[in-house]
């Protein structure tokens, strides 16, 4: 659509559906990285040199992809050197709105760089012709007035390792011994678990949505069994592989188990996981980037899933 003269991307939670009605996630279109010299990472171009109070992270706290940005950056220590805005978490077909009015749920803030009033429109002060998915994260880059990147995973890797001494490295999250184990372990929960709860919520069919909760519950059953007698999912140490698990383990009871009708079991009756999960919420900082109220007020005011936008009171208690 059109406003102002400005092409906007509506929004639609069925960002694509394959041939047996399944949902297709959209690529990130901005793959630039942020390295301790400024040389080019594994995408993009070159000349995000890592420097503080130069770069800009734009959340939702709905949002799990976003959440795991706000992970690595407590975890890694860049609190002081990577600013922060949080989104308005209700979505409209102008997503993602920022807050700071008297519309705005609690937390949400304006924009601190420009002032605008929709994330999309740093989208097209990045790239005028732009005309893909508008989402979050964000990582802005102030001193160029670009985006460096939108694509979560990559912004979690720059947090851990493209910020040199600026960051505190005595957290590694993808350690070189473990990077193997890590990998495997995203590449069979990123289609299974933390997209496979939205395949289920905005499955088009019913063969398609049997199947997503099927990989759902088939990657709990993985998890709880990973986690027999470790701390972690690969030992005594968190790595990228909690992060990413963590945020679709939080969100679990909050939205998917009713919205997106993930409901053969809760999380309680895996012996396992409710421990592990306070385990990584008590670790400091963590806490701050759970918002149980975005997180509802944002997953429910999807009106394809509840078009009368009831919030539902519960649960009282995440774990």
């Amino acid at each position: 659509m059109l406003i102002n003269g400005q092409w906007v991307k509506d929004f639609h939670p069925v960002q694509g559906t394959d041939e047996e009605g399944g949902f297709v996630r959209e690529q990130a279109g901005f793959r630039n990285w942020v390295t301790p010299d400024g040389s080019a990472g594994p995408s993009g171009s070159a000349g995000f040199k890592a420097e503080a109070d130069r770069y800009h992270l734009y959340v939702a706290l709905i949002c799990p992809w976003a959440s795991r940005t706000l992970m690595a950056r407590e975890l890694k220590g860049l609190q002081n050197v990577i600013t922060v805005t949080v989104v308005e978490p209700r979505l409209t077909t102008k997503v993602w709105r920022f807050g700071g009015d008297e519309n705005s749920l609690h937390g949400s803030q304006t924009d601190p760089l420009y002032n605008y009033e929709f994330i999309y429109q740093l989208y097209l002060h990045a790239k005028p012709s732009y005309t893909g998915q508008v989402t979050v994260p964000v990582l802005w880059d102030k001193k160029t007035q670009t985006i460096v990147n939108n694509e979560s995973s990559e912004i979690i890797r720059m947090f851990n390792n493209g910020f040199d001494q600026l960051a505190n490295n005595s957290v590694d999250l993808f350690p070189e011994s473990l990077q193997t184990e890590i990998e495997e372990i995203n590449t069979r929960l990123y289609h299974k678990f933390n997209n496979g709860v939205y395949r289920a919520g905005f499955a088009t069919t019913q063969l398609a949505y049997e199947k997503a909760v099927s990989d759902v519950f088939d990657s709990l059953d993985f998890i709880n069994q990973q986690l027999e007698g470790k701390k972690y999912l690969l030992g005594d140490k968190i790595t990228e592989a909690d992060v990413r698990t963590f945020v679709t383990l939080i969100r679990f009871e909050l939205a998917y188990y009713g919205l997106f009708k993930t409901n053969l079991k809760h999380l309680n009756e895996y012996a396992n996981i409710s421990p592990y999960m306070q385990r990584i919420y008590q670790i400091p900082g963590i806490d701050k980037t759970v918002n149980v109220e975005h997180i509802k007020q944002g997953y429910y005011s999807i009106e394809a899933l509840n078009p009368q936008g009831i919030v539902p009171t519960g649960p009282e208690s995440l774990w």
